[in-house]
């Protein structure tokens, strides 16, 4: 089991960061976490942990399925597309356009779930991008500003004891980069994993892999 603490994810970052190099690019900040001791062949030993993290860790645009006011109502609070039921036909028939909706984080009102699930099923179900439902009643910013924060952590193949995940870019200011990571900690945690984590290591885009615990061991 890896311990994690600020101080100590501070130093590992630093560390990840001092070895980005010089590039043309904003690089992301990535994170790699090694499990041990869950057998990922059985249906209860795939790690699938929802986290909503403190800050965006890098730019997400949001789109959402609705009609009439609450289409209105997303538009106001800064949803980046708004498709109503009517339109939901021109996307199936389009390839181009349902593909640029794997680029979005979905959601969608509870009465468009089955038609967007008809229509459009085949191709965002296979990449993991079903829209989430809106809870009636739920205030639309917050949901937007959830939806542009949340990650899912998944093992990338069926039997791989590990899970990857962007944690911010770059630019973004260090202290938020911790809390988000942190926040990955506490989600494992509470999903039960937190226990079969082995190792875990940060590094940007381009840069070298820095394990957590040796930064801060040699900073010491």
């Amino acid at each position: 089991m890896v311990l994690l603490d600020k101080k100590g994810t501070d130093a590992t970052l630093a560390e990840a960061l001092a070895q980005k190099g010089e590039k043309k690019f904003v690089q992301s900040i990535d994170l790699a976490v090694n499990f041990q001791d869950v057998d990922f062949k059985k249906q209860e030993g795939r790690i699938n942990v929802e986290v909503v993290l403190p800050f965006e860790p890098k730019p997400t645009k949001v789109c959402v399925f609705a009609d009439g006011q609450v289409g209105l109502d997303a538009k106001k609070a800064g949803a980046d597309l708004v498709i109503s039921s009517a339109e939901i036909d021109s996307y199936a028939k389009d390839k181009k356009k349902m593909t640029a909706l794997l680029d979005y984080s979905l959601l969608a009102v509870p009465q468009l779930m089955v038609p967007v699930g008809k229509a459009l099923g085949k191709v965002l179900g296979a990449k993991g991008k079903t829209p989430k439902p809106m809870p009636p009643a739920a205030n639309m910013a917050s949901l937007i500003s959830n939806s542009r924060r949340t990650l899912t952590l998944k093992a990338k193949g069926k039997f791989l004891p590990s899970v990857h995940c962007i944690v911010g870019k770059e630019n973004m200011a260090k202290e938020q980069i911790v809390e988000n990571i942190l926040a990955v900690f506490a989600a494992l945690e509470r999903s039960d994993f937190g226990k079969n984590v082995k190792s875990v290591f940060i590094k940007t885009t381009m840069g070298k892999p820095v394990k957590l615990g040796a930064a801060a061991k040699a900073a010491a």
